[in-house]
């Protein structure tokens, strides 16, 4: 098959206008062009487009509604005088005040074929294109209309002032802000810089996700776009290269993590020394313990663990039970209902037939919803058709290799999409962001239901929230707390990352983005995921799944020598190689191992949940692994105390990370 070179709109905005001679005062007559803007992807490079439409608009040629619009006028005439119309095409109460901003144009008229031409040939000398890489400024002003100016990088192209009177500038900027970063000048709030050195490394998610087979370096230099697609290891190393002078000269990591934060919004470490730490002696961890794994729950153990109505009984245990062995495949689609809170532990079979019922016609009067939307309410609405764009994108590549959504016409994709559809109708604040499809496929897989696997992924969701949220504020807040953990476990080697200025942990993010789901096999996966929502025995297991991995493979990396590069083509390499019990047996080793530690720093007690578990005295929460709801801010607190390390070489080093002081002896 051809490769599909058509365009794909991102982003499009009728009722934009050039004011031709215009000034602050007037707008002289038949001097507004009137067009439309568009953000459009063609073959991977970003371009705005702007359009006069077929009729430019003269002033004098306004009509107000009730002139001579024939729907007010219409509502004008008396009942006698109005034509009979039948109930299927009578207007609802909500016209009248449609028609308060009706307004009707008149075409203007020419004398001869030649005015005609003339009208056309001005029209056309509107319209321009440029690429979002030739774009150096955007100047924006808010008066009676928004309105921006375009600087390109060739400064003897100028372009005409836009002014938006329907509206829309601040989209087209959230449009633009996908494919480039706007940043606002420091010597004009009004003026926003636009950088594409990253080209299109801000575009979402979907920087992080996918895989290839080509020689990394090689990609990167030919095209970094479909190279970062291999995930975020790959988007640091692309950016490290970048970032380093002709020289080969590195810039300071300091200033590297900045320039990384401004691609990722709300990962900035800050660097600066503060005084007032508290210096904490070295912290024996002693002996690892060591743990076995048990065997999955077999139907005959979850058939004991219900009463004759149907409620779970001796939920801890069972709880225990699957963590240490997770489930037998046959009974996921029952059991990941209650661990994930769809159905609650002590309802009977009969009130969860009722939720049941409850479910399916809240879901299906979400999807209507969407499914009703006709297309021409959908080119106003820029941000369904975004959200769609994205959707059908993201299905069409989303585990094609397995059964269930291999093949053309696959109905497993149709529900897919339709999920993921009824999801932006679910949460419109957040909508769709790729990523969201690797967290609905297993559990589709699972459900084969699309009511019970939408309701499943809205559990999944409220504690994934954060990951997806525009400023990113959890994967920030679990890259501290992972480093957190990585310098109490082993200081050596934390050092040594920071010494290959890896420190960040930036190569961590895909694990954490969507889980491990592109790292681990699908019935790993699958095995990963239930054991993470028992909640046991930990909070953030998942952070423990991390240091357990990198555990393994520390004595590789410092053997070799890895750099920085090195560092992050290994980690990202690792995918589909890792041995999920033995990565579960260590994690749980690990766990036990910190909490039999009689000085524990308090930051990290809570990182764990331990205090919250102690204090509370009650058993851990069954729905998930993430350490506070999304409805608040998960950074560790700043008045909990400093964490300090010694390797016994008595050297003293600070560090502040997300508000919490943290002293090092090194």
């Amino acid at each position: 098959m051809a490769a599909d070179t058509s365009q794909k709109v991102l982003f499009e905005q009728d009722g934009v206008f050039i004011h031709s001679n215009s000034n602050d005062d007037c707008i002289e007559q038949d001097l507004l062009i009137s067009g439309s803007i568009r953000v459009v992807d063609k073959d991977g490079e970003f371009l705005v487009e702007y359009r006069p439409l077929e009729d430019s608009v003269d002033p004098s040629n306004m009509l107000c509604a009730g002139k001579d619009s024939s729907s007010v006028m219409e509502w004008g005439q008396s009942a006698e005088e109005r034509p009979h119309q039948g109930l299927e095409t009578q207007h609802s109460y909500e016209t009248e005040w449609d028609m308060v901003n009706a307004v009707s144009f008149k075409k203007k008229t020419f004398s001869n074929g030649d005015g005609a031409l003339n009208h056309s040939q001005e029209r056309y000398r509107w319209a321009f294109t440029f690429s979002v890489t030739d774009l150096r400024t955007i100047t924006v002003k808010v008066d009676s209309w928004s309105s921006l100016f375009f600087k390109l990088k060739d400064t003897s192209i100028s372009l005409p002032l836009l002014y938006f009177h329907q509206g829309g500038a601040s989209e087209f900027l959230d449009s633009l802000r996908r494919c480039a970063m706007l940043s606002e000048s420091p010597e004009d709030e009004s003026c926003l810089l636009v950088s594409t050195v990253n080209k299109t490394l801000s575009q979402s998610f979907e920087n992080l996700l996918d895989d290839n087979n080509f020689g990394l370096v090689h990609k990167l230099k030919k095209d970094p776009y479909v190279t970062t697609l291999g995930g975020f290891s790959k988007v640091t190393n692309y950016l490290y290269d970048a970032f380093r002078g002709a020289e080969e000269q590195q810039r300071p990591p300091e200033e590297t993590a900045d320039l990384l934060g401004e691609v990722i919004p709300g990962l900035e470490i800050n660097h600066q020394e503060e005084p007032g730490f508290e210096v904490i002696t070295r912290v024996d961890l002693g002996v690892r313990p060591d743990v076995q794994r048990g065997e999955p729950l077999s139907p005959e153990q979850w058939g004991g663990h219900q009463d004759p109505e149907g409620r779970v009984v001796n939920v801890p245990h069972l709880k225990q039970v699957i963590f240490k062995g997770g489930l037998c495949h046959v009974l996921r689609k029952e059991v990941w209902k209650f661990l994930l809170g769809y159905f609650p532990w002590d309802s009977t079979l009969e009130e969860r037939k009722a939720v049941t019922r409850d479910k399916t016609d809240e879901y299906f009067r979400m999807k209507l919803q969407w499914k009703s939307v006709s297309e021409e309410q959908e080119r106003r609405n820029s941000k369904l058709r975004d959200n769609r764009s994205l959707i059908e994108k993201d299905v069409n590549r989303t585990d094609r290799t397995n059964r269930f959504y291999e093949g053309i016409d696959n109905p497993g994709l149709v529900l897919l999409h339709d999920i993921l559809m009824t999801y932006c109708m679910y949460d419109f604040d957040l909508g769709y962001v790729q990523g969201m499809s690797d967290l609905l496929s297993p559990l589709l897989f699972v459900m084969e239901n699309e009511v019970d696997a939408f309701w499943c992924f809205v559990s999944f969701m409220d504690q994934m929230h954060q990951n997806f949220e525009e400023q990113m504020q959890g994967m920030k807040t679990q890259l501290v707390q992972l480093s957190s953990l990585l310098r109490l476990l082993d200081l050596n080697f934390w050092n040594y990352l920071e010494s290959q200025d890896s420190g960040f942990l930036y190569f961590c993010f895909r694990w954490l983005l969507i889980r491990f789901k592109r790292e681990l096999s699908f019935p790993d996966v699958l095995r990963l995921w239930e054991v993470m929502w028992t909640g046991l025995p930990c909070q953030n297991l998942h952070l423990l799944v991390c240091c357990s991995i990198l555990d393994s493979e520390k004595q590789k990396i410092m053997e070799e020598n890895y750099g920085f590069n090195e560092i992050l083509k290994h980690v990202n390499e690792l995918s589909m190689k890792l041995d999920i019990e033995e990565i579960l047996r260590k994690a749980e080793a690990i766990c036990l191992q910190i909490k039999g530690c009689k000085d524990l720093p308090h930051s990290v007690s809570d990182i764990m949940g331990f205090n919250t578990y102690e204090d509370a005295a009650e058993a851990p929460r069954s729905e998930g692994t993430e350490p506070v709801k999304r409805s608040h801010s998960p950074s560790p607190s700043p008045s909990h105390r400093g964490l300090a390390f010694s390797n016994g070489h008595g050297h003293l080093r600070e560090s502040s990370q997300n508000g919490c002081k943290v002293s090092f002896v090194s």
